[in-house]
């Protein structure tokens, strides 16, 4: 497994395969948003102006109302659900279908965020594929 902290910096290409897979894996996703340490949108599943202006003003509010940086925040409305979570050097910001499973949400974007650490889902994808054929 690659060290994390020599890992390359994530392409939009990771970006774009951490929220597909989290698509994958996540029936109750609608949609998404990967930024940046700078709040530079890597990846988006709508327009990347639209979700970086509410992504950042998401943290900013909850910033705010904690007095301090927050690692994760949950917002439910009776259409739907929020969830958003800063881990390493990357946010990622996630709707969610009404009384989605919060623990299993936040668990999966930990996971995808992991993994767009790690050099990307992609970059996962050729190394396992790499071995297989070396054997």
């Amino acid at each position: 497994m690659p060290d994390p902290s020599t890992s390359a910096p994530a392409s939009a290409a990771d970006a774009e395969s951490a929220l597909e897979q989290l698509e994958a894996i996540s029936a109750d996703f609608r949609g998404g948003v990967i930024l940046d340490s700078a709040g530079k949108v890597l990846a988006a599943t709508g327009e990347h102006e639209t979700w970086q202006v509410a992504g950042s003003a998401l943290f900013e509010a909850a910033d705010q109302a904690a007095g301090d940086a927050v690692s994760h925040v949950h917002v439910g409305t009776e259409d739907g659900e929020v969830f958003a979570v800063r881990q390493h050097d990357f946010a990622l910001v996630a709707a969610a279908d009404r009384f989605a499973l919060a623990g299993l949400m936040l668990f999966d974007i930990r996971a995808a965020l992991r993994e767009l650490r790690r050099g990307g889902v992609g970059a996962r994808a050729a190394a396992t594929e790499s071995k297989a054929a070396a054997a």
